[in-house]
């Protein structure tokens, strides 16, 4: 009677067969037309006349598309079973599962509203399947800290110069500089160089001093800070891109690692149960009578040798 095949070695059977299904270029196409499709039936539905129309036959829909994201979910996870803590390492998992989870919540599918705006999220799964996409994603997510450096230098220099247009031009031009708002918003849109031209023009009428103003905000405002959050921006994406890379190798090389490993453990568990075998086996076998004599005309000899 042989024994029963341990359960570590069965998780990784399981996750070797889940991640051959996970790994392959079909089932990642087959997820992101799903996606599109998902995104696709959310744009039909913001017809009312279609919606009225086709509500049986975009419920089914939906419903076919949750069944299709769930089934994906589960293969995820079970990939992950022989070494469970390394499916949540990956934000991507945790987005995912989080994602799909949330359309099986009771309140959250009572009420539509929440329930549509976790349906567009799904869209945002197409970065997993998208390399290029998932990289800049990531470069948002980088600069986001130097972005708040931006806007709060950005917001001071935008300050200064409201109040400076306040004093000098809110008796002139009260529409644009009455007050520190609307000196603000003037500037702010003067931030695109839109409409500089004719502010320059109404402010030479008030004083030649002015072009100073303009040509100093506009120099600050829309060349330098705005070349500063493209550095920042430009940084945070050659830094994703190299997160990406070393992910990528990392893999690689659990990969090549990992695989060898599991046969060599595999080997190893299979020759200790063949010896165990052989050795129950053996122990059932008795002695014949020619072992005996041999092992006694043994003893004799070394008897005499003594």
């Amino acid at each position: 009677m042989t024994d029963p095949m341990p359960a570590g070695r069965g998780r990784r059977r399981l996750a070797a067969r889940c991640r051959r299904i996970t790994e392959d270029s079909s089932f990642g196409m087959a997820v992101f037309v799903v996606i599109l499709l998902n995104a696709a039936l959310m744009g039909a539905e913001t017809y009312s006349g279609l919606a009225r129309t086709h509500r049986q036959a975009l419920g089914i829909a939906e419903e076919c598309c949750l069944a299709l994201f769930t089934l994906e979910m589960l293969l995820r996870i079970g990939s992950f079973t022989d070494r469970p803590k390394a499916f949540f390492r990956d934000p991507w998992n945790v987005f995912d599962l989080v994602i799909v989870a949330s359309a099986f919540v009771p309140l959250l599918r009572e009420n539509t509203t929440v329930l549509r705006l976790l349906r567009l999220a799904r869209v945002l799964r197409t970065a997993r399947f998208l390399p290029h996409l998932r990289i800049l994603l990531v470069a948002v997510g980088r600069s986001l800290p130097g972005t708040a450096s931006f806007l709060f230098v950005g917001a001071l220099v935008l300050y200064v110069y409201a109040m400076v247009g306040w004093v000098c031009f809110a008796e002139s031009d009260p529409q644009h500089y009455g007050s520190i708002g609307r000196a603000s918003l003037t500037l702010f849109l003067l931030t695109t160089l839109d409409g500089l031209t004719d502010a320059v023009r109404a402010g030479l009428q008030i004083s030649r001093f002015s072009i100073v103003y303009y040509a100093s905000y506009a120099l600050l405002a829309s060349f330098v800070l705005v070349n500063v959050l493209i550095g920042v921006v430009l940084n945070s994406l050659d830094e994703a891109r190299e997160m990406e890379a070393e992910d990528k190798r990392a893999r690689d090389r659990a990969e090549g690692a990992n695989d060898p490993a599991g046969e060599v453990r595999e080997r190893i568990v299979a020759a200790r149960m063949a010896l165990d075998d052989l050795e129950a086996s053996l122990a059932d076998v008795p002695s014949s009578p020619v072992a005996g004599n041999r092992e006694k005309g043994r003893e004799r000899e070394l008897e005499s040798a003594v």
